[in-house]
């Protein structure tokens, strides 16, 4: 694990599926529920978050990461930064640029210069897509295919700029019912053939879009509440998945995946899991 890294590195990342790398992750010191932003935090607004319980699923995440030789960068955590933890919001690393954009959200809004400043310590390039209102949980990457998610945290116009930007790739906009936050909570791309989702999410229109292209494997209404479609990939198979997603859990085994089962339960309790909490900037 390193705050700061001795070498200097171009970003990539063409797929959410190849060996993961190096990833940027945040302690979630300061997590705390200010504002309701989804069905889950609205569970366990009264409840709140227990920060050492919280920190200490996050090591075991972290170490679970080194131990599978994933080189962990930590982002400096914020105390006015209460959803630093999901590291993968502020930006999204897509082919050999690392994209940093501006947060749609006022508490989540200053995120971005944390992150600017560390990449630039680091000598990590970055391309700012200032003014844009786009988050990296609604893109997903499958090669020169970009799914984007159009929700609340990102906008029609963030994703036709991304495209004047990516002339060789295909910017594919991905409608979703909005309160389920961003599109990673609902479909993530796990093989070049198969996908999670959760069919609520969509209109039938959009499941026959994406049935056309990958094997969706349906993710139940519990598992959806407990974020079953957010896990983690980091290549060669191997899945980071929640122990209380059995049924996800199940199907992937029977596909021959390997699942890394690490309890982060108090961190879902703030809205997000294994992809929200992980900025991948090297895969392959």
């Amino acid at each position: 694990m390193s705050l700061l890294s001795d070498e200097a590195m171009r970003p990539h990342v063409s797929s959410e599926y190849d060996i993961l790398r190096k990833v940027i992750l945040c302690k979630p010191e300061f997590m705390t529920i200010r504002e309701v932003i989804n069905e889950t935090q609205e569970k366990f607004k009264n409840e709140g978050i227990h920060i050492e319980i919280a920190m200490a699923q996050h090591k075991k995440f972290v170490d679970k990461l080194e131990e599978h030789g994933v080189e962990v960068i930590l982002l400096p955590a914020m105390k006015m930064f209460p959803e630093q933890v999901f590291t993968r919001d502020i930006g999204f690393t897509l082919g050999n640029i690392l994209f940093v954009a501006e947060m749609a959200n006022k508490i989540r809004q200053g995120e971005e210069d944390v992150l600017k400043s560390m990449l630039e310590q680091q000598e990590i390039s970055y391309l700012n897509l200032k003014g844009d209102m786009i988050e990296g949980g609604d893109v997903i990457i499958h090669g020169k295919k970009v799914y984007v998610g159009l929700s609340n945290r990102t906008n029609e116009e963030a994703i036709k700029h991304l495209q004047s930007f990516l002339p060789h790739y295909e910017v594919i906009k991905v409608p979703f019912k909005e309160k389920y936050l961003h599109l990673d909570c609902v479909f993530n791309i796990i093989s070049p053939t198969e996908a999670l989702y959760y069919p609520e999410a969509f209109t039938q229109q959009e499941i026959d879009n994406l049935s056309s292209q990958f094997e969706l494997i349906e993710v139940t209404k519990d598992e959806q509440f407990t974020l079953g479609t957010n896990v983690l990939s980091i290549g060669n198979k191997k899945i980071f998945s929640l122990p209380v997603n059995p049924k996800v859990n199940a199907e992937l085994t029977k596909r021959g995946y390997e699942i890394i089962e690490v309890d982060i339960i108090e961190i879902i309790k703030s809205g997000g899991s294994f992809r929200c909490c992980t900025l991948p900037i090297l895969r392959g």
